[in-house]
C-alpha cells in the first residue's frame, strides 16, 4: 500500500466509528459470521473444541475483528485472533472498541498484509476492502493463502464494476485535479466540485452508492482513493486460482444464478454462469467471497440429517408464523424479490430450529425431510440459514 493510502486511512480512518457505540449495538456482515465460516469451508462440521485462529489482514476501523470476536466469545469458544493494519489512527479505533467490548484474545499489530505470513498460519483470514487498494493486488492475494493453513478458509470482499458506475472516472478527475493537496484539503475541493456536478451524471444516478453520505471518510474512500480497482467475479476467481486457492461460496448464492431472468439457461462452466448472472444483474457493488487451497472446497451440508441448522436475522417463531399462512416466503436480496413455494407444514421444521438441534430431530420422518429441503433450498440460497455445530453440546 503507498504512502498515499497510508496518508488517507491516518486522517480519515474507515469506516468511521465510535468505540463507545459498543454498549449499544454489534455490528455484523459477511463474511466472518462463524456459522456462515463453518457453513463455506468446513462443511458445517468444525471441531469447534480447537481454538480458531484467525487473521483480520487489513482490520481497518475494525469492525470484523470485532464481529468475530464477539460472535466467538458469545458461543463459548475461544479464538487467538490478530489484527494487522497499515493506519495507526484506525488501530486506536479497533483497540478501543474491544475494549468497550471487554475483548481478549486479540494481539494488535501495525503492519502491511504482504506479511501475514510472519504471524500464521491461521485456520481462518478474513480480508474485506483491501486486495483492490494494494498495488499490486494479486502479491495480497499470494500473501493470503501463504499464511493459510492446509485445512483453513479465507472470507474476502473485494469491489465489483457494475454497482460502481461513476466511482471510477470521478476518482480519475480527482485524482488528477487534486492529488497534490493534503488529504483534508482534497475532501473540501472534492465537495465543492461535486456539488457542481450534473444530476445525469452516472454516479448521481447510482442509487446504490450512499457511502459519500455517510461521512467524510466515506465521501474519500468512495470518491478520493487514488488506489482502486473493481473485480468481475471471473477476475476473482483467477486472482484466487493464480494465488493456489478455490471459489468455495457466497453468502448469497441464488444472486450468482442467471435462471431467474432467463426462459433457458445454456450450458455453462460454473464461474461463467456466475459471470452470466453478474451482467444481467448488474447491481453488484462488491464480492464477498469465500475461499479454500485449491482441491480442499468442502460442500455446505446440504441435505445432510446430522447437519445443526441456524437462522440469521431472522426470529423462529415469526417465520413459522407467516409460513403458517401457506403463501410460500418472499426474500429481498440486494433488492430482488425472489419467491419460494413452502407448504405451511414447514412451519412446525422451522420453529424447532435453535443452532442445537440436527436436521434429523427437526425433520424425523420422510415426508417432514421433503418439506424441510424446500426450507433449506430457499433459506441457504438467501443466505437466512446455515450449519455449523458451534452451539453444540459437548464439542
Amino acid at each position: 500500500m503507498t504512502e498515499t493510502v497510508r496518508a488517507q486511512y491516518e486522517a480519515f480512518p474507515y469506516p468511521e466509528r465510535k468505540p463507545t457505540d459498543e454498549r449499544k449495538r454489534l455490528i455484523t456482515g459477511s463474511p466472518s459470521l462463524p456459522v456462515e465460516m463453518d457453513h463455506w469451508l468446513w462443511g458445517g462440521a468444525r471441531d469447534w473444541s480447537q481454538p480458531l485462529k484467525a487473521l483480520v489482514a487489513g482490520g481497518g476501523t475494525g469492525d470484523a475483528l470485532i464481529q468475530l470476536a464477539q460472535k466467538l466469545t458469545d458461543a463459548g469458544r475461544s479464538y487467538d485472533i490478530t489484527y494487522l493494519d497499515l493506519s495507526q489512527a484506525s488501530r486506536r479505533i479497533a483497540e478501543k472498541r474491544a475494549e468497550v467490548r471487554k475483548l481478549s484474545g486479540i494481539t494488535f499489530v501495525t503492519g502491511s498484509l504482504l506479511d501475514a505470513g510472519d504471524y500464521g498460519p491461521f485456520d481462518y483470514i478474513d480480508c474485506c476492502g483491501v486486495l483492490h487498494h494494494l498495488p499490486d493486488p494479486q502479491a495480497g492475494f499470494n500473501a493470503l493463502a501463504g499464511a493459510l493453513k492446509p485445512d483453513g478458509g479465507i472470507g474476502l470482499m473485494v469491489y465489483a464494476p457494475h454497482g460502481r458506475s461513476g466511482v471510477y472516472p470521478l476518482q480519475d478527475a480527482f485524482n488528477v485535479l487534486l492529488q497534490d493537496l493534503p488529504p483534508e484539503k482534497q475532501l473540501k475541493a472534492a465537495k465543492r466540485i461535486f456539488d457542481r456536478l450534473p444530476d445525469a451524471h452516472p454516479f448521481k444516478r447510482n442509487q446504490r452508492l450512499v457511502d459519500h453520505k455517510n461521512g467524510d471518510a466515506g465521501f474519500y474512500d468512495l470518491l478520493l482513493h487514488s488506489q482502486d480497482r473493481p473485480y468481475s467475479i471471473t477476475e476473482l476467481w483467477a486472482a484466487l486460482s493464480a494465488a493456489g486457492l478455490d471459489y468455495a461460496g457466497a453468502p448469497e448464492p441464488q444472486l450468482y444464478d442467471p435462471a431467474p431472468l432467463l426462459d433457458d439457461v445454456p450450458d455453462m462452466e460454473r464461474c461463467a454462469r456466475m459471470q452470466l448472472a453478474e451482467d444481467l444483474r448488474g447491481t453488484f457493488k462488491t464480492h464477498v467471497a469465500y475461499a479454500r487451497h485449491k482441491g480442499q472446497v468442502i460442500a455446505p451440508p446440504m441435505w445432510q440429517a446430522d447437519a445443526i441448522p441456524h437462522l440469521r436475522d431472522l426470529d423462529a417463531k415469526a417465520l413459522a408464523t407467516h409460513l403458517t399462512k401457506g403463501k410460500g416466503l418472499t426474500i429481498d436480496t440486494s433488492g430482488e424479490a425472489f419467491h419460494f413455494e413452502i407448504p405451511a407444514q414447514a412451519a412446525a421444521l422451522v420453529e424447532r430450529v435453535d443452532g442445537t438441534r440436527k436436521v434429523a430431530e427437526i425433520a424425523p420422518s420422510l415426508e417432514e425431510r421433503d418439506v424441510w429441503n424446500m426450507v433449506e433450498a430457499a433459506l441457504c440460497s438467501s443466505g437466512m440459514m446455515h450449519y455449523s455445530g458451534i452451539l453444540a453440546k459437548g464439542e
